[in-house]
């Protein structure tokens, strides 16, 4: 008992604790980082499989796979929470860098009408179709989101200000990415029985197709022209998140003020991480940034993207998720549906 007493005055007692606290999250760093790596490994050998869409599914088949099971859902856990939240805000930070208001201004206004239409028509036929059909917690919203905005960046962010339940994250972000993926070979094969030229086509699949990786793969089958086209009017969707992230902040203060809910965590009207994304854009926007620094910055983002895509696809369930999966899957069926043949309608009006 003596010794147990005189051990404070030996030196600082809780470092041992605080040690193996911190050993969980570097091992699941350690682990997510590893997906990407072999996420990055499968889109060297199949060009045609995105980055983030490769991180994803590695992260469900980890979460899965008896080798891995335990780890994943054990002592690597709170590391990629730690991955799929904070990595995921740098990731949409440097995001910005991909934007210039110069750039989105020079699609014209009868454009950035388009874009707008679109949105909206697909933020909010998702969410009001979502809750009609009876899905739990903030799927309706993160789904809607990531249909409407650029994919799972777009409901990472919504979910940072929503406290959204991270089973309903990491279910919203498999859908949207599988159906993204869909869309690289589905879409080409529309192009000519739609009537559709290349720039058409281009403008097409940056309106209705959910991430940038994802955008690029299915528009380049069109050539540079359609290329070009579809970046300019996925990166106008993309500025659509700073005001979608902000309005939906606005919205659940408005809702706990009127539930009389005064204590608790309170969204900020323009989170830290969204105020960034627009410190970037401004930054683009200046035409001062050498392009060696945007190369970096774009490899950086996509990593710290795809480390946290790998996390919270490591957090799919998948029998959980085949008890809503019907559901969930005619949600994103039906947004889809509306995305694309909104879009398609702006288009053919604007070009």
């Amino acid at each position: 008992m003596a010794l147990l007493r005189e051990r404070p005055t030996a030196g600082p007692g809780p470092a041992p604790v605080a040690t193996v606290a911190a050993h969980p999250k570097v091992t699941g760093l350690a682990v997510a980082c590893l997906g990407t790596a072999a996420a990055w490994a499968v889109h060297r050998l199949v060009p045609a499989v995105p980055l983030l869409t490769a991180a994803i599914v590695l992260g469900i088949a980890a979460a899965h796979l008896p080798g891995l099971r335990g780890l994943v859902r054990g002592v690597a856990k709170p590391g990629l929470s730690l991955a799929g939240k904070r990595l995921m805000r740098l990731g949409i930070v440097l995001l910005g860098l991909k934007l210039s208001l110069n750039d989105v201004l020079g699609l014209g206004w009868a454009t950035v009408v388009m874009v707008l239409a679109v949105v909206a028509a697909t933020f909010f036929g998702t969410l009001w179709l979502g809750r009609r059909m009876g899905l739990r917690g903030d799927q309706p919203l993160l789904v809607a989101t990531g249909y409407s905005i650029c994919g799972a960046s777009a409901i990472g962010a919504v979910s940072e200000v929503s406290d959204s339940d991270k089973e309903d994250v990491a279910t919203s972000v498999a859908l949207v990415t599988l159906c993204g993926t869909l869309a690289i070979a589905v879409l080409p094969l529309l192009q000519y029985p739609l009537g559709l030229s290349d720039p058409q086509f281009g403008r097409w699949v940056g309106a209705g197709v959910h991430d940038v990786g994802q955008v690029v793969a299915t528009a380049q089958t069109a050539g540079p022209g359609a290329l070009g086209e579809a970046v300019l009017v996925k990166l106008m969707r993309v500025a659509m998140l700073a005001p979608l992230v902000a309005g939906v902040a606005v919205h659940i203060r408005r809702r706990g003020k009127a539930a009389g809910r005064t204590e608790g965590r309170r969204p900020a009207l323009v989170p830290l991480f969204v105020l960034g994304f627009l410190a970037m854009v401004a930054l683009r926007s200046t035409g001062g940034v050498p392009v060696s620094v945007l190369d970096a910055a774009q490899i950086a983002q996509e990593l710290l993207l795809a480390t946290a895509l790998f996390a919270l696809g490591s957090a799919v369930h998948l029998p959980t998720l085949a008890r809503t999966g019907g559901r969930v899957a005619a949600l994103g069926l039906c947004s889809w549906v509306v995305v694309a043949g909104v879009s398609y309608a702006g288009v053919l009006l604007t070009t």
